[in-house]
């Protein structure tokens, strides 16, 4: 009998973590009920700097959040998020505007839901993101370009390249998607926040010094591509 509880004991596997970001309390217990239903391990936070903390201590395998919690929003937390780890991120929100859509996931969010939603889909889709997720690379590479998402750290070829956190947050929004174009605004909002028009030269400026780091001939780039009178792309 003891052997063959220690054999069970063996097979189990490592509970998946999830990190629900949620202020309203009857939508988190109703979360928690399906969520551990399916065997998951559920963490809970009502405020957005709380989730950040729990997932920087627990690190979770993927987090679902609200957008309007106090404190910190659901799409700067995505934001703050997105700069540590490629964990899977699911928009739970009240807002069901396409600009609000749009913007989470450009953010790096890879799945949005609107409120009221149904539980059942919710654990669907969960599923479904962490399966994508056990395949998705922590480490993308392009030619010579090695972009670690879990040290932070930009390799060209056995050299480290220097960025700022602006230049790393535009690069591997980027990367990410290779061969999507961005427009100046989607980058802006997906780095900063709420777009201004006369922040268009930011991300110009923020391109090209990109360009002087990554490319071998800045003027005839080969890996960050400008589409004339539409934005920005990165090509492998």
């Amino acid at each position: 009998m003891i052997l063959q509880f220690m054999m069970k004991e063996g097979k189990k596997k490592t509970m998946q973590k999830i990190l629900i970001a949620e202020d309203d309390r009857d939508i988190r217990e109703l979360l928690k009920l399906y969520l551990e239903s399916e065997g998951y391990l559920v963490l809970e936070a009502e405020k957005g700097k709380q989730a950040l903390e729990t997932a920087q201590k627990q690190r979770p395998d993927l987090a679902i959040l609200d957008i309007m919690m106090p404190e910190m929003s659901g799409l700067d937390l995505t934001r703050r998020l997105r700069e540590k780890t490629m964990m899977p991120i699911l928009i739970l929100s009240a807002r069901d505007q396409d600009h609000d859509k749009i913007l989470g996931l450009n953010l790096g969010a890879d799945d949005y839901m609107t409120k009221p939603f149904n539980p059942l889909e919710l654990v669907a889709r969960v599923r479904a993101l962490l399966r994508r997720s056990s395949s998705r690379p922590d480490v993308l590479k392009a030619g010579e370009l090695c972009l670690d998402f879990s040290a932070h750290t930009l390799m060209k070829g056995n050299r480290q390249i220097q960025l700022t956190p602006m230049e790393y947050k535009i690069l591997s929004i980027l990367m990410r998607s290779p061969g999507r174009i961005y427009t100046k605004v989607q980058l802006y909002e997906a780095v900063c926040g709420e777009y201004f028009e006369n922040d268009e030269n930011t991300i110009m400026v923020h391109i090209s010094r990109i360009r002087e780091k990554v490319e071998d001939d800045p003027k005839r780039p080969v890996h960050i591509i400008t589409v004339r009178g539409v934005g920005y792309k990165f090509e492998e």
